[in-house]
Order: C-alpha cells, then sequence, then structure tokens
C-alpha cells in the first residue's frame, strides 16, 4: 500500500499512550496515512490495560509491540507528535527537517483499566482532529 503521508507517534515507553494513539489514528484515517509509534526507552511489552481499553472499543490489537526510535528514524515521516512531556525533551534529532506536534496525555501505566479507557478516548477526541489539521486531511 502507498501512503501520501505518514505520522510517528513518540512516547518514552512505547507501551501504553503511543500504542493507543498508533491504532486509534490508523483506525481514525481509514489506512489513508501510515502510522507508526516508538519509544525512547522502549519497555518489553506493550500494557495490558492499554491493549484491553482498546479492545473494548472493538479496535485491533494484534502485532503491537514496543519499538525504539532508531527502528523508524530513517523512515520518510512528515508529522512527530509527542504524547508525553519526556518524549517532547528527548525527541531526536531526524535525518531530515520533520514538523513536530506535541499532545501530552496522562500516562495511564500500572492504574486500573478506567484509567486506560479514559486516555485512549482522550486520544480519540484530542489526537485525531490534531494530527488531521496538521496533516491537511
Amino acid at each position: 500500500m502507498t501512503w501520501e503521508k505518514a505520522v510517528l507517534i513518540l512516547c518514552t515507553g512505547n507501551s501504553c499512550r503511543s500504542q493507543m494513539a498508533e491504532v486509534i489514528l490508523r483506525q481514525a484515517l481509514g489506512g489513508a496515512v501510515r502510522v507508526l509509534s516508538a519509544g525512547t526507552r522502549p519497555q518489553p511489552k506493550v500494557a495490558d490495560g492499554a491493549i484491553a481499553a482498546l479492545k473494548l472499543a472493538g479496535l485491533p490489537t494484534e502485532g503491537l509491540y514496543p519499538k525504539d526510535i532508531d527502528a523508524v528514524m530513517n523512515d520518510e515521516i512528515d508529522l512527530v507528535v509527542t504524547v508525553c512531556d519526556n518524549a517532547k525533551e528527548t525527541c531526536p534529532v531526524f535525518p531530515r527537517p520533520v514538523p513536530r506536534l506535541h499532545i501530552a496525555f496522562h500516562d495511564p501505566h500500572g492504574e486500573p483499566l478506567e484509567s486506560f479507557i479514559k486516555v485512549r478516548d482522550d486520544i480519540s477526541a484530542r489526537l485525531v482532529p490534531a494530527v488531521s489539521a496538521a496533516l491537511s486531511l
């Protein structure tokens, strides 16, 4: 499949917020945009709460795993979105200039499922329109 644009969702651990954002954006933008996620210090696995919150919304979770920023550093990215303050501060310099957008979300890691659901819904409400606008979709 050929995409016109690509967006990278960047977080610290790539285990909660950025994973949920990747799935939500991919679903909301209908495949028109290549959506990737990565972490500056990826965790060993995607948080169980993130998987559960996505499944409760009927969203796919197959194939999700934390990725290091180095794995996507040379990909053609049109927009980098940081979803945590730490990732914003430690966001690396890409080989070519890439526009950046920062929208921080609460970190639900280690909290009850309800926290993951709230963050999932917040991502849908705030991130999807912001990325659509930034990419002129």
